[in-house]
């Protein structure tokens, strides 16, 4: 890769994590931004670091087991779910986690964000399924969201926050803001007496126009009073994903 195409990442970057406190997406040192590199290694936010003040000698370079090959200092201690993220989903080249308030919320009141509501989240997103509480930080993580990593490009971590993930850096995050703002309206709409949702002739009719529908987990119509779609279990069992992260990873 060369220095011309890192430097443009390393800036792109720096404007994803101050983009994020400036929306109030992260608090003090809260949250964590990755990205894959062609060389098969990733960039990703050092430990202790708030978002608002990152600079390039923040970002520090890992492989795929999680060493540092670049940088002074340690990664963030969310780095396994990151690559975890990676190793499921090949097309991904960017993951972001934060704790931008509404989806928190919802997050935290156990609540998924699966109806289909609005047309822009239907078509960019799909469903926005919740993982189950997981200790942050730990090999947990990774065992709550993994039913739902091949399927969705968004997921809501129980009383923890959000991790979205895409083609590049700005993908992810713009993915982060429309969850944010899917959650926001969602909360005024249930104030209002609640949201209603549109029907599966509706989002035929979206997909029918799209060419960017997402088919990876659709949501709850009003025709269908359940989501569709909904993923099951991996192959792997714990045994198995333990062992998956640590030869990757510890």
């Amino acid at each position: 890769m060369s220095m011309l195409i890192k430097n443009k990442l390393i800036e792109d970057f720096i404007s994803v994590c101050r983009r994020m406190y400036e929306k109030g997406f992260v608090s003090a040192t809260d949250g964590n931004v990755s990205v894959r590199l062609e060389t098969g290694t990733f960039l990703t936010t050092r430990t202790g670091v708030n978002k608002g003040i990152v600079s390039a000698e923040d970002i520090i370079e890992v492989n795929r087991q999680g060493e540092v090959v670049s940088g002074s200092y340690a990664p963030s201690t969310e780095l396994a779910m990151h690559l975890f993220i990676y190793l499921q989903r090949p097309d991904v080249k960017a993951v972001v986690h934060a704790h931008p308030p509404y989806a928190t919320g919802f997050a935290t009141a156990r609540q998924p964000l699966t109806g289909c509501v609005f047309p822009e989240v239907i078509v960019g997103l799909g469903a926005i399924p919740l993982a189950e509480y997981a200790t942050p930080s730990t090999l947990e993580v990774v065992k709550a969201i993994e039913p739902f990593v091949k399927q969705a490009n968004a997921i809501l971590l129980a009383n923890h926050g959000v991790v979205t993930y895409g083609s590049d850096l700005y993908d992810a995050y713009y993915k982060m803001e429309k969850v944010e703002h899917a959650a926001h309206i969602t909360f005024v709409a249930r104030m209002l007496g609640g949201e209603n949702l549109l029907s599966q002739q509706d989002v035929e009719k979206l997909k029918s126009i799209s060419k960017d529908f997402s088919d990876r987990l659709a949501c709850e119509t009003s025709d269908t009073c359940k989501q569709s779609g909904t993923p099951g279990q991996t192959e792997n069992s714990e045994d198995d994903l333990k062992t998956y992260i640590k030869k990757y990873y510890l």
